[in-house]
């Protein structure tokens, strides 16, 4: 289904067509359920590229988001006119939506441990880590190996080796045109502005003694990613999810020596 979404479409068209002023005599130009029709298309793209992307990856081709969408692959690219910039979009989103999410639970839970496994528990929940673009993970090693030298620390925290079969799993099923969109979209602002508040969640339960010491802001980056299954059952997927954070959870807490 191609619909016109341009505000010059063929409804104006037509009008201007009646008489010289652009509408029949006594009635308004008719560009506004055009445009109407135009946003509902751009919503149903949306919604259609996070469910498609989070279920095969940032490369999935087109064709499977305008099917899920229930619109035609030209007008996936009117709006969009690479994957790039579709691949862009919904990252920024989703490092958007993380970070305010990590705000929410940094503002409102006063407990350090409950901060951070609400933030968890409501990332894994949104299904926000199947779209966890892998531009903010190597940021996230590269900031915390940093941190570690500047503190006098021997080693890095985040072993790197271990860091890089995470990442490959993560991002083996995309091709490499899709993950440079994302880093060539997303940009420092948005990947730092995640990272500081993440940080900041971690750092509060460490220094509560509630963290294991030994656990970053990619640690915690990646139970979001691995916590969040692609399951064809909604309930299976969400009680997978849950279980599966549950176990991940304990694993991160401190115990007593």
């Amino acid at each position: 289904m191609h619909i016109q979404d341009s505000r010059w479409g063929s409804t104006s068209v037509v009008a201007a067509a009646a008489d010289g002023h652009g509408r029949r005599p006594g009635e308004s130009a008719r560009t506004t359920p055009l445009r109407v029709d135009a946003q509902r298309n751009l919503e149903h793209v949306l919604r259609a590229a996070r469910e498609v992307f989070g279920e095969l990856g940032y490369g999935a081709p087109m064709e499977d988001v305008a099917r899920r969408a229930r619109v035609g692959v030209g007008t996936v690219y009117r709006r969009f006119p690479s994957k790039d910039v579709l691949v862009q979009r919904i990252a920024e989103e989703e490092t958007s939506r993380l970070t305010e999410q990590a705000r929410t639970a940094l503002g409102q839970e006063d407990e350090p441990w409950s901060a951070l496994s609400r933030f968890l528990r409501t990332s894994v929940a949104s299904g926000a880590g199947r779209l966890l673009p892998p531009q903010v993970l190597r940021v996230g090693v590269a900031d915390e190996s940093s941190d570690a030298v500047d503190l006098g620390v021997e080693e890095p925290r985040v072993p790197q080796q271990r860091v890089q079969a995470d990442h490959l799993r993560l991002v083996e099923q995309r091709p490499a045109p899709a993950e440079e969109a994302l880093d060539a979209g997303i940009g420092d602002a948005g990947a730092s502005a995640l990272l500081e508040v993440v940080g900041q969640l971690v750092e509060r339960a460490r220094a509560a003694g509630e963290l294991r010491g030994d656990v970053t802001v990619s640690d915690v980056l990646l139970v979001i990613a691995t916590a969040a299954p692609s399951l064809p059952d909604a309930a299976h997927q969400a009680a997978a999810s849950a279980r599966l954070l549950d176990i991940l959870l304990e694993g991160l807490r401190s115990r007593p020596s």
